[in-house]
């Protein structure tokens, strides 16, 4: 049995290593052969979304490459220290993946997924295979909490099943929203706080002077002309935070034209993206309506894809001094925001659907939600560094205990965990919660009457 496992996790580990632009190609070739689409087509549309997502990453890599030194130095430059150190998502992807439950997560989360699907719990076909490190690290966390690798396995698996959830209730505003038809985003970051910033929207179209505030690009570039523009909002938005960065002029004007530059390149990348995924979505139409009454059906993508609409990154670029100023003031945080300020835009991304692209909306759930992660990211500090210990993570030097935004503040990470120490009914509650919950979604949420 040990040997299988091994066997297994060496199998699995290949495909994580291969990277979301080779393997993604990979599964949306084989999908595309599923569904009925002619070999040349399948391959076209699966290297077509492998060139899109390299395009999306390199301008992910400008985008975190110039801002992630500006809010770094806006730290130091400000002379905040906190006990707790933000290592960034990369780190907390590495504990993971790193972990006994990582090794196995692969199987787990499309286990689950074929189980909700054959059950009509969910619409969605999540092949964002890379990103199921969400789901490895909270059960990490549980595994080792409970010590035990099957509450963990239990805990992500019941992790994966809730995101799969989220995506199908967001996926008619997401798609509606972003032009993304057919696609869902089950990111276990991203969607985390859906159910957070849906009844703080409702709350503010109840509020008088709020509700009338309407901070949208488009009305945002009819009032302002040529200065509402999201390439020139990009431009003002990255010089401000070189000034507040304490930045030269020279370093301040190149961090406003990098900003800019990402605002204008990261939809034309979706462009390309979604070339590969409109013929697949077809097929995948055609084939639901042959084979199983015309069923609708989600391809479950990472929330990258939407990232670069204007009202997530100007929102993201407002959040991060925010973000910092949050963490000085809130009594009993002790985490110092670094290494994951510049990958705000995934916080937002499904937020900004939610408001309809209202800046001002999305800046103040985000705001909210932010406050309430750094509580989290503190609570779960210690269980976080003993994972990081036990998957052998390399610490910082200097740093006795770690956490990050993406996933230490992840309030579905945090439930989980705090579900498996009150006992096997608690977690077994959320899951029956979560079966319910699909299956009410599956038959009153449809993007089709969305889109109509």
């Amino acid at each position: 049995m040990i040997e299988i496992l091994e066997v297994l996790a060496g199998f699995f580990e290949i495909l994580t290593n291969l990277g979301a632009s080779v393997m993604l190609p990979i599964v949306i070739f084989i999908l595309g052969i599923l569904f009925g689409q002619k070999i040349g087509k399948a391959f076209h549309s699966g290297l077509l979304i492998g060139v899109g997502f390299i395009g999306i990453n390199l301008i992910l890599d400008l985008l975190v490459g110039n801002l992630g030194p500006a809010a770094e130095a806006m730290v130091e430059r400000f002379g905040i220290e906190l006990g707790i150190i933000d290592v960034g998502w990369p780190a907390s992807a590495a504990i993971a993946f790193g972990s006994q439950v990582g090794a196995l997560i692969i199987p787990i989360a499309l286990g689950v997924n074929i189980i909700m699907i054959l059950f009509k719990l969910t619409k969605t076909v999540n092949v964002d295979i890379w990103n199921f490190w969400h789901f490895a690290f909270t059960g990490a966390l549980v595994a080792r909490l409970t010590d035990s690798l099957v509450w963990g396995l239990v805990a992500a698996g019941i992790n994966a099943a809730i995101v799969l959830v989220m995506a199908d209730w967001t996926a008619p505003m997401v798609q509606d929203f972003y032009d993304i038809p057919n696609i869902s985003l089950p990111h276990g970051f991203s969607a985390a706080y859906v159910p957070i910033a849906i009844p703080l929207n409702n709350l503010m179209d109840k509020i008088p002077g709020l509700r009338e505030i309407d901070a949208d690009p488009e009305t945002i570039q009819d009032k302002f002309g040529i200065f509402g523009q999201p390439i020139i909002m990009g431009l003002i938005l990255g010089l401000a935070l070189g000034i507040l960065a304490g930045y030269g002029a020279q370093e301040v004007l190149n961090l406003g034209v990098t900003m800019a530059a990402v605002m204008l390149l990261f939809p034309r990348m979706v462009k390309i993206l979604m070339e590969g995924l409109t013929p697949l979505s077809e097929a995948a139409k055609n084939f639901m309506k042959e084979k199983f009454e015309d069923r609708e059906i989600y391809i479950g993508l990472d929330s990258a894809i939407a990232i670069g609409h204007a009202s997530a990154i100007s929102t993201a670029l407002i959040l991060v001094p925010i973000t910092i100023l949050l963490a000085v003031i809130l009594p009993g945080n002790s985490v110092l925001p670094f290494g994951d300020l510049a990958s705000l835009p995934f916080l937002v991304v499904m937020i900004i659907p939610i408001t309809k692209g209202n800046i001002f909306r999305s800046t103040i759930i985000g705001t909210l939600v932010i406050a309430v992660g750094l509580y989290i990211s503190t609570g779960l500090a210690e269980l976080h560094t003993a994972a990081a210990h036990a998957a052998n993570f390399d610490f910082p030097e200097g740093a006795a205990m770690i956490s990050s935004l993406i996933d230490g503040a992840n309030p579905l990470t945090w439930i989980l965990v705090r579900a498996t120490g009150l006992g096997a009914w608690a977690i077994g509650l959320i899951g029956l919660l979560t079966m319910a919950a699909g299956y009410y979604i599956f038959r009153n949420y449809s993007a089709r009457d969305d889109l109509a």
